[in-house]
């Protein structure tokens, strides 16, 4: 698969259905984490090219090209993203392996299935949107009706570069908004491709653009412009406080999905060999580079020692290796600097106390590569840097409790509130359970169900807004209130008429 690539040498913005030649712009080196060797150059977009974007933006939603075409047309064309997206699966996800260095069967099986799924549910659930018509005032009916707001700015993160755009691009213009997408600088590589599946599908020219750069140059540019209506934001907490900062100045929409450090709650109650594989899951899929990792992992003390022991076996036999190779489970980390991140809490673990059951370093047996052997450590404190701050990689950090009063109160102790994980099946404790746990998302028994019907986002250090289903529509539409007289014409205040 990675020998039939094709990579494209330059990267560069699209704009009003066009690829934009390079110019004399800031260049960035795009690395393949698993070798660290050079793929191609991205062209940064630098605030003219930006307003460029967003003026062809802003051109496409006033001429109703496609914000006041049907929806059964709009949903056709979506449609055939889907099926587009399906029929170049391989290349797809052989690029965004190639880019971020996530096994190439978990891009393949869930990564680009969920893209194209985005926007046949998006597509599906626009066709479905209802309006309101109150009539209870006497002489007046009022109707109610969403459109969409405008132009959307979507930047998107480099640990799912394709879905979790793809999540975005779908709903927006399931509801008709015209777009400007910005991927992670680092993981730019298949957005090509899918520029050219969107155009082949006949979404028309400037209704959906590109440009690429870092957040501090690209990304402000894009979020302050004033000819953006919203905004949507997934990444890094430090990140997304400045561009909501720089969005709340144009008194724009934002959602914001900024992290979190979830907990990981295992009872005694639970089936503990389905438990154990979750576990695992939660952390070490994507390379444990995910907002929604179960990093910490809770678990009930009468069951402690003898789970904690077949993690720790279970994760010295992952297979680290190839991101190509079928049977790798662990790829590299995406970039240098985030590997010395995650190693350097390493040594913050140690220094608070924790004790390391294993991983820590670079992984033997990788002349190059951005490989490390993932890490399992246990502690006795939730107060503790590793329990507190988002690692964002394969590094496991386990707390054992007495009751499950305690594990909430764990649990809610974060400046975080995205995601957490409950095992058990003692219906009282998990109906307490999902009552009292302060978070956007509760997977109880299973892991790593998304599904767009459902709103996703959090609370707390986490994040605002919600996409998907209601979500979505919340965000990505605007109300409409229209107050129309029946029956004749309605009474109208006279001023100004002399006596």
């Amino acid at each position: 698969m990675k020998s039939n690539l094709v990579v494209p040498s330059a990267l560069c913005s699209f704009i009003r259905g066009q690829f934009i030649a390079p110019a004399d712009q800031h260049t960035l080196p795009v690395i393949d984490p698993s070798t660290e060797q050079a793929l191609s150059l991205l062209y940064e977009a630098d605030a003219k090219e930006v307003d460029l974007a967003v003026k062809a933006a802003r051109d496409s939603f006033e001429s109703g090209v496609w914000s006041r075409q049907s929806t059964d047309k709009r949903q056709a064309v979506l449609l055939r993203v889907r099926d587009l997206i399906r029929q170049h699966a391989q290349e797809l996800a052989g690029l965004e392996c190639l880019n971020t260095g996530i096994p190439y069967q978990q891009l393949k099986n869930l990564h680009i299935p969920g893209a194209a799924f985005q926007f046949q549910y998006h597509s599906e659930a626009a066709s479905q949107l209802k309006g309101e018509l109150h009539q209870q005032r006497s002489g007046y009916q009022i109707q109610v009706s969403r459109e969409p707001v405008g132009v959307a700015a979507l930047i998107s993160p480099w640990n799912g570069p394709i879905n979790l755009s793809c999540t975005k691009l779908a709903a927006a213009l399931a509801y008709g908004n015209s777009c400007v997408l910005k991927p992670s600088e680092f993981t730019p590589l298949a957005f090509k491709k899918l520029m050219e599946i969107l155009n082949e599908a006949g979404i028309p020219d400037g209704v959906v653009n590109l440009v690429n750069g870092r957040g501090s140059i690209t990304g402000a540019a894009l979020a302050e412009h004033p000819e953006v209506d919203l905004v949507s934001f997934t990444g890094g907490c430090t990140s997304g406080k400045v561009v909501n900062a720089i969005a709340a100045q144009g008194m724009k929409r934002t959602t914001m999905e900024l992290g979190g450090k979830s907990a990981n709650i295992i009872l005694d109650s639970a089936d503990l060999d389905v438990a154990l594989d979750g576990a695992l899951a939660a952390i070490f899929m994507t390379n444990g580079q995910q907002c929604l990792a179960g990093s910490r992992i809770l678990v009930q003390k009468s069951i402690a020692k003898d789970f904690i022991d077949k993690f720790v076996a279970r994760t010295r036999a992952l297979r680290i290796g190839d991101p190509f190779d079928p049977n790798t489970e662990l790829g590299p980390l995406a970039n240098q600097t985030h590997m010395n991140k995650v190693l350097g809490y390493v040594k913050v673990a140690r220094d608070e106390g924790a004790t390391l059951h294993c991983g820590g370093g670079r992984a033997s047996g990788f002349e190059r590569g951005f490989y490390i052997d993932p890490i399992v450590v246990s502690t006795s404190s939730n107060d503790m840097k590793i329990c507190q701050e988002e690692v964002f990689g394969p590094f496991a950090t386990f707390i054992e409790f007495d009751t499950l009063e305690e594990a909430i109160t764990i649990a809610n102790d974060s400046t975080f509130g995205l995601i957490s994980y409950l095992w058990s099946n003692d219906l009282a404790a998990v109906t307490t359970a999902i009552r009292e746990i302060r978070v956007g998302t509760i997977w109880v028994n299973t892991t790593l169900v998304g599904d767009p019907r459902a709103p996703f986002g959090g609370v707390k250090g986490s994040g605002t807004g919600r996409e998907g289903g209601v979500g979505s529509v919340e965000f990505y539409t605007e109300l409409k209130s229209v107050v129309i007289p029946t029956g004749g014409p309605a009474p109208v205040p006279k001023l100004g008429i002399p006596h």
